[in-house]
């Protein structure tokens, strides 16, 4: 399932297929629509994890407002997914606490 018309972006058309790297494994997606929109629709339900408690946290409010869906993209902590469009190529993780991922 695809949002069609978002509140804050409106109406999306759909682009060609892209494909985009997950946590290193290839996702593909619709270029233009948003990351989350994309990771959703591939059973991504988790997009960082609290650093206090470590719980997980997917997309909340869909229009950039709040911070549950904030990714790493392309090397960059804290991006909003739910309003970033999607390209080709982009490397988004899952992020742990506000500003950096997890340490191995």
């Amino acid at each position: 399932m695809r949002i069609k018309e978002h509140p804050i972006l409106g109406a999306t058309e759909k682009g060609a297929t892209v494909t985009f790297e997950f946590d290193g494994k290839p996702i593909q997606g619709f270029e233009g629509e948003p990351i989350a929109v994309a990771l959703r629709a591939a059973g991504v339900m988790v997009h960082r994890h609290t650093m206090k408690e470590d719980r997980p946290r997917g997309i909340f409010c869909a229009i950039g407002r709040c911070t549950d869906c904030v990714m790493i993209v392309d090397g960059k902590p804290n991006i909003r997914t739910c309003v970033t469009p999607l390209k080709a190529g982009m490397k988004v993780e899952t992020q742990y606490g506000v500003t950096a991922k997890k340490e191995a």
